[in-house]
Formats: structure tokens, C-alpha cells, sequence
């Protein structure tokens, strides 16, 4: 199907969202904050479909990795969803600039995450 890269700090939102990914044939990456996130995207660029990040984690939060990510040509035309608590307007603005393709507040159902990344790899083909 693909590969997903989750960039999360909570480990259980990880491994609900690795399972639904890899039941439905994703393969799934995992990072637990955007310097990790950061350093698995530049040694597997060409083969990540899709990025789902948290924006606040410890050491580098989402908005900066996401900074990052569009600063970087061989990272740039990855798709990046957000997962978070974060729902402010300022922050979705900010991560809208920044290129984020879609903002999914938390708590979410990861099968409706799911449907969303399928719906949007589809479109994009």
C-alpha cells in the first residue's frame, strides 16, 4: 500500500495507528519526536509516502520538524498530517504555511485517519 512515517511522543498513539496502518498492508516507521522523526526521513526520503506528527513533543515539536521537512528539497513533496491536542487557529495557520495537508485533532479514531490518508493518496495519483 505505502509507507507511513509516525512522528509521535506517546507510544500508545504509535501503536494504535501502526496497527490499523499495518492491518490495512502499510508499512509503518515510528519516531518519538521530530529530531528522531528528522533522521529517519533523511536516511528512507524516497521510500515515506506520508507523514503523521504530533506538534508538541519533547526535544523538536511537529511545526519546527514540519519547518524542516519543507526547507528540505528531498524532503519537501512528502505529505505531512497532523495529529494533536493542538487546535488553536494560530497553530493550524502556522501549520498550513508551513505545508501541512490536513490537522486532526486528538483524541481521533485511527481508522478515520486512516480513510483520510487513504482518500488523499488517491487523489494524489
Amino acid at each position: 500500500m505505502g509507507k507511513v512515517l509516525i512522528v509521535d511522543d506517546s507510544e500508545t498513539v504509535r501503536t494504535q495507528l501502526k496497527r490499523v496502518f499495518e492491518e490495512d498492508g502499510f508499512i509503518v516507521l515510528e519516531a518519538e519526536n521530530g529530531r528522531v522523526g528528522l533522521e529517519v526521513l533523511k536516511e528512507k526520503a524516497s521510500e515515506i509516502d506520508i507523514i503523521l506528527c504530533d506538534v508538541n513533543m519533547p526535544e523538536m515539536g511537529g511545526l519546527e520538524m514540519v519547518r524542516l521537512v519543507h526547507e528540505n528539497e528531498e524532503l519537501n513533496k512528502i505529505p505531512i498530517f497532523m495529529l494533536t491536542t493542538e487546535a488553536s487557529k494560530v497553530s493550524k495557520e502556522i501549520g498550513k504555511d508551513a505545508g501541512v495537508k490536513a490537522w486532526i485533532t486528538k483524541p481521533f479514531n485511527p481508522e478515520k485517519v486512516l480513510k483520510a490518508i487513504e482518500k488523499f493518496m488517491q487523489k494524489s495519483s
